[in-house]
């Protein structure tokens, strides 16, 4: 990202855009993209703008406070890459294309760090170059264990935490301590199959469709906001390792999507919903 991305939400009323833009001129600044978004049934105003010029940060958002409803939220992400750390268990498949797109510069990320609850994927995130965190469960409480989590994350101050299939159901305190900020990859199209062994979920009731869902993380297991989905066809000769192997593909896929999405800041949170500005 080379422009500066401001992310505004409000009451919807009359003039809104003509108020920011108005505000963006008067700065001298050049809008390169743009895209508006209201969600009649709550009335919010959702707007995303990409800008270039000599942006100083806190006299714009001043000045567009000036003429905003005063419960407006205004975010203004300057160009640079997200800092992000991966949590991982045992699977390779989201790790491995995440650790290849940041090797070659294919995502608007720096990772920072692999955290892992077993051992078994520090070789591929130590041969790719990245520092891998081992934090073991056994022989702790879930809260105990999380304590750990979250002080080797949080001494990276990411701005993303990426559950790149880390097979931990998380604490109450683990999703408040990273609000808004933990991307999950689900193995199914969700609300279908919530929980484990959804692939067997899925065989046993004969489904026709697999999928997956990459959402943002609550106290709601796996009912979080929605960021990106996706599905491919089975039918009856596939077994539910049969299931699995197709549907890695397209956790991958799906995540890969995620992650480009709220990197470039295109993904508004509007209560259990996301706003997504393609």
């Amino acid at each position: 990202m080379n422009a500066h991305v401001l992310l505004i939400e409000c009451p919807d009323r009359t003039g809104l855009v003509y108020d920011i833009t108005r505000s963006l001129a008067e700065k001298q600044l050049n809008i390169i993209a743009n895209g508006e978004f209201v969600e009649h049934d709550t009335g919010r105003f959702f707007m995303r703008t990409e800008l270039e010029g000599d942006v100083q940060a806190d006299e714009l958002v001043a000045s567009l406070r000036r003429v905003l409803p005063a419960e407006a939220r205004i975010k203004l992400e300057p160009p640079r890459k997200k800092r992000i750390v991966v949590l991982v268990t045992k699977e390779a498949h989201c790790i491995g294309d995440i650790l290849v797109r940041c090797q070659f510069d294919e995502m608007n990320a720096e990772l920072l760090a692999v955290v892992g609850n077993r051992d078994r994927l520090r070789p591929l995130a130590e041969q790719a170059g990245y520092p891998f965190h081992l934090v073991p469960h056994e022989g702790l409480s879930r809260e105990e264990h999380e304590d750990k989590v979250i002080e080797v994350v949080a001494s990276y101050n990411p701005d993303l935490v990426v559950l790149a299939k880390y097979m931990r159901i998380l604490t109450p305190k683990m999703v408040s301590t990273f609000k808004d900020r933990m991307v999950n990859i689900h193995h199914s199209f969700l609300p279908a199959f919530i929980g484990a062994n959804p692939y067997r979920q899925a065989y046993e009731r004969g489904v026709k469709i697999i999928g997956a869902t990459a959402h943002f993380v609550t106290d709601n297991l796996d009912e979080g906001p929605i960021i990106a989905q996706d599905v491919i066809h089975v039918h009856h000769q596939y077994s539910p390792k049969k299931m699995a192997m197709a549907g890695r593909n397209v956790e991958k896929h799906v995540l890969n999507r995620a992650l480009y999405l709220v990197l470039e800041d295109r993904v508004m949170i509007s209560g259990n919903k996301t706003i997504i500005f393609e």
